[in-house]
């Protein structure tokens, strides 16, 4: 499975299949001619990855080892037997690695892009503690708790670290315009248009060309870049060759119908080049989605969104915990604060606003006030300079904010308060922007399911431009969020949120 994301991140891009008839294995295709160099960098990347988790893997045990036992070599006891440390500690680490190759955390088809990748480190690493929880009871390992309570987080830290390092490096390249795979895009025009401008600059991808149904035509414009347009749909298998592609990208509905597809994934399989189809799911995340064949026939299962069970308490645990934590910590900065904003200007040091929650229930969202006293009253007359996204009002230079709300802002350290929120539940520390009851008025349609989970502090929102973005761009990634979120996806958000806090984009 391939799927079309933004570098980085879980965000709106139609998920795709690639079709494991349509693709030869090995360095060579079946004409015997050697694999492209697509392929070539994605095997170099993947050995990189496994030097890198084998180096993480052993500095966990070994940090273990030598906490636990120190410079000594005793025998560890497994039921009747005996067994060094030394090569309960190697299993250990030959076992975690096999887990890792096991959830194919390394398969270059989710390596470098959105949160698929650390999932699966995450989620080998947890079944490996439980399956060797599990082997220590039934053979009677005696390991010391603390031995396995240190080397799994800090080995699993380390390789989500490490791999975020080499995902940088690896996104630098592809600025570059390395280590990407050239593909065509076929299809309508605009079904091509969408697909195009989902995946330029944003994925592994580079678009080489478009291969379009209908008119003949010399290019195609698409953001204002122009793309050549190499084929029609009855020529693309030779156009491929022409320019060197990796893969053709199938965008939407072709005029032949899955028997078209079927024959264009036979002629290229003779060449090593992949087909890739985009399924318009634009709203489902890669892991909602479950192949299945049936006598043949290829179902496409897409599971149900959940806004409830045990996933949401296990967020709420999430939320009580890391929110204290921060209240706790953040106090003297937080008086800091608050005396700085009354030094600063008349009136409170919190603001409190009515906005509107989960399931549409109003509560008091708190903020540092970092516009004057009587911001509510003066709005009225700035209304014709609103150059906010649809329903959200945002001016930039706006005259209501006051020196020190202007830098507080820009940093978001107004919005410390509204951990408060979170605590006592009006909040979660990630979810979609909490809305003024004005701009729930607004809302048409789908727009309401904003508010089937709690708003939150930070969301998609804000780490993708914030008021940079336009009002169906904020719309889009907060429904993404409620239909798809994740605890691996809150922690990503949560961590790219506080890089965001120093290298401030879209605040004002």
């Amino acid at each position: 499975m391939t799927a079309v994301q933004e570098s980085g991140t879980e965000v709106l891009h139609a998920p795709t299949f690639t079709f494991p008839s349509f693709t030869t294995q090995g360095v060579f295709g079946r004409d015997g001619h050697r694999r492209s160099a697509a392929v070539a960098w994605s095997r170099r990347y993947c050995r990189i990855l496994a030097a890198s988790d084998a180096l993480v893997v052993a500095a966990s045990v070994l940090a273990g080892h030598l906490w636990q036992f120190g410079g000594q070599t005793p025998a560890v006891r497994i039921g009747p037997f005996y067994a060094g440390d030394l090569m309960v500690s190697l299993l250990i680490g030959l076992a975690w690695m096999l887990a890792l190759h096991v959830y194919r955390s390394r398969d270059a088809r989710i390596t470098g892009i959105g949160t698929d990748e650390y999932k699966r480190v995450v989620n080998a690493t947890v079944m490996l503690v439980g399956s060797l929880a599990f082997a220590a009871v039934v053979f009677q390992v005696d390991v010391a708790r603390g031995y396995f309570g240190l080397i799994f987080p800090v080995g699993a830290v380390g390789l989500i670290c490490t791999r975020w390092l080499l995902r940088r490096w690896l996104s630098r390249r592809r600025r570059q315009g390395y280590y990407l795979s050239k593909v065509v895009v076929l299809g309508r025009p605009r079904d091509v248009r969408y697909v195009v401008h989902q995946i330029s600059g944003k994925s592994a991808y580079k678009v080489v060309g478009v291969a379009l149904s209908g008119k003949p035509r010399s290019f195609f414009q698409v953001d204002g870049a122009v793309l050549p347009v190499v084929s029609d749909e009855d020529s693309v298998v030779g156009a491929v060759a022409r320019v060197g592609a990796d893969a053709v990208i199938v965008a939407g509905p072709t005029k032949g119908g899955g028997q078209y597809v079927q024959e264009l994934g036979w002629e290229l399989e003779e060449s090593a080049t992949e087909l890739i189809l985009t399924t318009g799911l634009t709203s489902v995340a890669g892991p909602r989605i479950h192949s299945r064949p049936v006598e043949g026939l290829p179902l496409m299962h897409v599971e149900l969104p959940q806004y409830s069970g045990a996933r949401h308490a296990l967020k709420r645990v999430f939320d009580i915990v890391l929110s204290a934590a921060a209240l706790i910590i953040l106090l003297p900065l937080m008086v800091v604060l608050g005396l700085l904003v009354k030094r600063d200007s008349p009136g409170p040091a919190l603001f409190r606003q009515e906005r509107v929650g989960r399931g549409g229930k109003k509560f008091l969202m708190l903020k540092f006030r970092s516009m004057v006293e009587t911001a509510e009253d003066d709005l009225v007359g700035l209304l014709d300079r609103n150059e906010g996204a649809g329903l959200m009002f945002k001016i930039r230079n706006d005259p209501r904010i006051t020196r020190v709300g202007a830098w507080m802002r820009r940093y978001s350290l107004d919005e410390l308060p509204q951990f408060w929120n979170v605590l006592i539940g009006d909040m979660s520390l990630v979810g979609p922007r909490p809305p003024l009851q004005r701009e729930v008025d607004g809302y048409r349609n789908r727009v309401h399911r904003r508010l089937y989970i709690k708003p939150g502090i930070t969301g998609m929102w804000q780490t993708n431009g914030r008021s940079n973005l336009s009002w169906r761009d904020s719309v889009r990634l907060d429904l993404y969020y409620v239909e798809n979120w994740s605890l691996t996806g809150d922690l990503i958000i949560l961590w790219r949120t506080v890089v965001q806090m120093f290298k401030p984009l879209g605040s004002y």
